[in-house]
């Protein structure tokens, strides 16, 4: 578990590929402080386990199911990348509930300056997913939680400070560019648990939330 406020920015040092399992070699400082082995930290929004470490970078693996979910598939030796090691249960909550499950990759339509501020329109590969997104709630774009400013029905904006912009890679994001997306957990439960449709305990197929389900329960 994540908050999705970064701590710093890594730079690949290694890529391994085979087929569509990788190994990643990743320079760091700061995530290294207190590291051990089968420890969670998030690149780039993804939650990966340390399988190695020194004193100067760590190496994980990425299993295919995340290669073919996120943008790690087109991480070269250079690049940069978010870097945020697990929430500690006695440390300050500063963001927003982050698992480091990426949902989707997303695309970034626009970046414009506005004031002090910069503001980024990305668009989510499917977008029928922009159910999960909502005007002043949150999500996460490359591990980092931030608010959506607005929503449409294929795209979101999202307005970030100068402090974020220069700690993150998103100062080094530009229009076309990939990103990875996680929507707010909250609102995956909730689709789910709404729109379930398997079998009750009775045997026959559950219905979701319905309008017979509200009237029998004195909602309607």
């Amino acid at each position: 578990m994540f908050t999705g406020i970064i701590e710093e920015i890594g730079r690949i040092r290694r890529v391994g590929k085979q087929g569509q399992a990788m190994i990643l070699t990743v320079e760091a400082n700061k995530v290294l402080e207190d590291v051990h082995l089968g420890d969670s930290i998030s690149v780039c929004g993804v939650c990966l386990t340390v399988v190695q470490f020194d004193e100067t970078a760590f190496t994980v693996d990425v299993m295919p199911e995340t290669f073919r979910k996120t943008t790690l598939k087109d991480l070269k030796p250079g690049a940069p990348v978010n870097l945020e090691r697990a929430m500690q249960a006695n440390g300050r909550f500063g963001g927003h509930i982050v698992q480091g499950h990426v949902d989707t990759p997303g695309r970034i339509v626009s970046r414009q300056p506005d004031e002090n501020a910069v503001v980024f329109c990305v668009e989510p590969l499917d977008p029928s997913e922009m159910k999960y997104v909502l005007p002043h709630g949150s999500i996460t774009i490359d591990g980092i939680s931030l608010t959506v400013v607005s929503a449409s029905e294929r795209s979101f904006t999202v307005s970030i400070i100068p402090h974020t912009l220069a700690q993150t890679i998103l100062q080094h994001k530009h229009p076309g560019d990939s990103v990875n997306i996680e929507y707010d957990l909250l609102g995956k439960y909730i689709d789910r648990l709404l729109n379930f449709r398997g079998e009750g305990e009775s045997g026959r197929a559950g219905g979701g939330l319905t309008m017979e389900f509200l009237a029998n329960n004195g909602f309607v």
